[in-house]
C-alpha cells in the first residue's frame, strides 16, 4: 500500500505529513522539485531540521542547485525507495505539490535526454522577448500533444519540450512514447489537501512568503546569488519565489515590485495546481480550514486500509 498525499502551495502538507508518518508508521518520499536542492531551505518551505529527524525523508537535500532534477530522475529514486521503504514493513508516504512528478510516476516515465543548456538559454532570451504564450504557439505547431496539456504561461515545461525538439529532432510525445518506464501498479491511497476558500489560500500565500522574508529569504537567495556558477536559467533558480528575489539582486525591480511578483506567481502556480488535481477523481479531498483535519484524515486512511 502507499499513500499519497497531494496538495497545493501553502495547504499545509508538511505537518499533516508528519502527523500521519508517526501514527502510521511511514517513511516520507518528498514529491517537491525545489527541495531536493541544498541551500534552499527557507523558499520552498522545507521540513525543519527537527522534523526531519523526527521521521525518515527521502529525496530532500540530494542535490546542488547547479545539477538540474529531473522528472525522470524521480520517477527512478521513487520506484526504488518503495520497495526499500515496504521491505522495511512500513509504507510509503508520498507528500508534495509537483503533481508533474506524481502523474509521470502513476503512468510510466520516458527516459528523456539531458538538458542542452546553449539551446535553453537561447529559448529563454526568445521568452524574455516574446514571452510564453508566443513559444507555446510555437509547440502548438510542432509538437500539439505535449502542449495541450501546458499552460501557456508555464516556461519552465515550455522551455523543456522546445528544448528536447531543437536539440534531439524529436518531440516530447515521441520520445515519451518510445521508452518508459514502468508505472506502479499497487493499491493506493490517494490525499488531496488544500484550502475551500481561495480567498483564505491567498491570505496564507501572503502570510507565508512574508515570513520567509523575515527568516532570511532573501539572505538565502543571495548567497546562491553570489556563488558565481548559477544563473537564473537553472530549473533550481526558476522556483517561484528564487525567481524573482534572483532578478531584484540583479536590480531588475524594487523590493516591493519582487514581493507582489512572487505573490502573483505564487497564486498562478496555485491555481495551475487545483487545475492539475482534479485529474485525479479517485482522490478524497480534505479541507485546510477543519478543525479536525488531522483526526479525519487519520480515520479515513485507518478505515481503507482495513
Amino acid at each position: 500500500m502507499i499513500i499519497r498525499l497531494m496538495g497545493p502551495t501553502a495547504s499545509g502538507k508538511t505537518q499533516l505529513a508528519i502527523q500521519l508518518a508517526e501514527r502510521l508508521a511511514c517513511e516520507i518520499i518528498s514529491v517537491d522539485s525545489a527541495m531536493v536542492y541544498r541551500g534552499m531551505d527557507i523558499g520552498t518551505a522545507k521540513p525543519s531540521a527537527a522534523e526531519l529527524a523526527m521521521i525518515p525523508h527521502h529525496l530532500i537535500n540530494i542535490c546542488d542547485p547547479l545539477d538540474p532534477f529531473s522528472a525522470g530522475r524521480f520517477c527512478e529514486e521513487a520506484h526504488h525507495l518503495i520497495r526499500e521503504i515496504q521491505s522495511r514493513h512500513k509504507i510509503p508516504l508520498l507528500v508534495g505539490g509537483t503533481l508533474l512528478y506524481f502523474y509521470w510516476l502513476q503512468q510510466g516515465f520516458a527516459d528523456l535526454p539531458q538538458a542542452n543548456e546553449s539551446i535553453r538559454q537561447a529559448i529563454s532570451i526568445r521568452a524574455s522577448q516574446q514571452g510564453w504564450p508566443h513559444l507555446h504557439h510555437e509547440l502548438q505547431q510542432i509538437d500539439p500533444s505535449t502542449a495541450l496539456h501546458i499552460h501557456p504561461n508555464d516556461g519552465q515545461r515550455i522551455q523543456r519540450a522546445l528544448e528536447l525538439y531543437y536539440s534531439s529532432g524529436q518531440t516530447m510525445a515521441a520520445l515519451q512514447s518510445a521508452q518508459r518506464l514502468q508505472p506502479l501498479s499497487m493499491p493506493m491511497i490517494t490525499l488531496v489537501i488544500a484550502h475551500e476558500d481561495r480567498a483564505r489560500l491567498h491570505r496564507r500565500i501572503e502570510e507565508r512568503f512574508d515570513g520567509m522574508l523575515k527568516k532570511g529569504l532573501v539572505e538565502e537567495v543571495e548567497s546562491l546569488y553570489r556563488r558565481g556558477d548559477l544563473n537564473d536559467c537553472l530549473p533550481s533558480i526558476r522556483t517561484v519565489g528564487y525567481r524573482q528575489i534572483w532578478a531584484y539582486l540583479a536590480g531588475e525591480y524594487s523590493a516591493e515590485e519582487m514581493r507582489e511578483r512572487v505573490l502573483a506567481a505564487t497564486r498562478q502556480l496555485a491555481k495551475r495546481q487545483y487545475t492539475w488535481l482534479r485529474r485525479w477523481p479517485e482522490a478524497q479531498w480534505i479541507f485546510s480550514e477543519r478543525s479536525d483535519l488531522y483526526p479525519a484524515t487519520l480515520s479515513f486512511i485507518e478505515k481503507t486500509l482495513h
